[in-house]
């Protein structure tokens, strides 16, 4: 049998400080949230958790939703996408309540995260919104779907199978977000997608937010969307805020050499990249028992085990995550000092993805890549 040779990006590609921009283009937003035509309690709820100044991709976005056109939102992580659609969709839903909105995520963790967002836009307007993810109980989301909630948020297959059971009746959504579509369709989700885009109604308005559009990605635009607005934001592969480096390994062992950048009293918050389960999971037993607080995110978890990890890691009572790619897109937690890459991934596309949790909201970060 032949053995898979992994592909992983070229380090060349690794070392960049901090300041040093790689801009194709620059958008400066127009607007205070205090112009846009939305309802009074979401533009309290919006002062409330501190934002003032639209980002780029909520500056364009928004004017455009509230207009009632589709919208293809082409950006990178971190930007600020997940506000720029529930903004005017739930403005929507307050000036006529038959409107539903209906959001897809690729992971358990974006869906999570995509809600939390949610409750804080809505909170005020009795507007109800209901998970389904997989790796947690079916029964619970049933209980929540007999309440008819205005927006529902879920995962491709946890949808699917609620739709099948006849739980969630995909064709009352009049408002569709696909969200991560590039990661959706790289997970192996296009089937479950196309299976939702086929029981909508015929009159909607749809979104799709993706970081790449392929030809798959544009395939599934053309069959959901009509005419849709094409809103480009991708005014830099990875921040200029991260200082990225190698850690050459010089023949040592490595998680050796790990632990003796753990120990540094600047790595004050740290997210560590790695490619298997199996070796996340060891990779977090031997810092342990090093004495190191560390959690680990990887796919056999089950949904609560991740959400206790990411709780403990956003409360810093564990401040070290560790974490293969399911965590690179959808985690967004407050001051993460460095990301490392234990092992380097399969593309830059995936390099950029990991990096973005760290040096965010103007904060300065570090990257750090283990190289043999």
């Amino acid at each position: 049998m032949k053995r898979r040779v992994l592909k992983t990006v070229n380090p060349a590609l690794l070392v960049k400080k901090a300041g040093v921009s790689v801009a194709k283009e620059t958008v400066v937003a127009r607007h205070q949230f205090s112009d846009f035509l939305i309802a009074d309690q979401i533009k309290k709820n919006i002062a409330q958790k501190g934002y003032t100044q639209p980002t780029p991709i909520q500056d364009t976005v928004i004017p455009v939703l509230l207009e009632g056109k589709d919208v293809v939102g082409i950006a990178n992580t971190g930007t600020g996408k997940t506000a720029a659609f529930l903004i005017p969709l739930l403005h929507k839903i307050m000036s006529d309540r038959s409107q539903k909105l209906l959001i897809v995520a690729p992971t358990r963790e974006l869906a999570v995260q995509i809600q939390e967002e949610c409750r804080v836009f809505s909170h005020g307007t009795h507007i109800f919104s209901a998970l389904c993810i997989g790796g947690v109980s079916i029964h619970g989301q049933i209980q929540n779907l007999k309440r008819n909630p205005q927006v529902v948020i879920g995962t491709p297959g946890r949808l699917k199978d609620l739709k099948n059971q006849g739980k969630l009746t995909i064709a009352s959504f009049n408002n569709i977000v696909l969200d991560e579509v590039d990661r959706m369709l790289d997970m192996g989700f296009i089937h479950d997608v196309k299976f939702i885009i086929s029981h909508l109604p015929k009159y909607r308005q749809s979104s799709f937010f993706s970081a790449t559009i392929s030809p798959q990605v544009q395939n599934i635009i053309q069959e959901l969307s009509q005419h849709p607005v094409t809103i480009s934001i991708k005014a830099q592969e990875t921040a200029v805020n991260i200082d990225q480096d190698i850690v050459k390994i010089n023949g040592r062992a490595k998680p050796e050499v790990l632990y003796e950048l753990l120990v540094r009293d600047e790595c004050e918050k740290v997210i560590i990249f790695g490619r298997t389960k199996w070796g996340i999971e060891k990779l977090a037993r031997h810092l342990q028992e090093k004495g190191l607080s560390v959690v680990a995110l990887h796919g056999n978890k089950n949904q609560n085990q991740r959400q206790r990890a990411l709780d403990m890691f956003r409360n810093n009572q564990a401040p070290i995550l560790l974490a293969t790619d399911i965590a690179a897109r959808g985690i967004d937690v407050d001051d993460v000092t460095h990301v490392i890459n234990y092992e380097l991934p399969e593309t830059y596309d995936d390099y950029v993805h990991r990096i973005g949790r760290t040096g965010r909201n103007n904060k300065k970060g570090i990257a750090l890549s283990f190289v043999d």
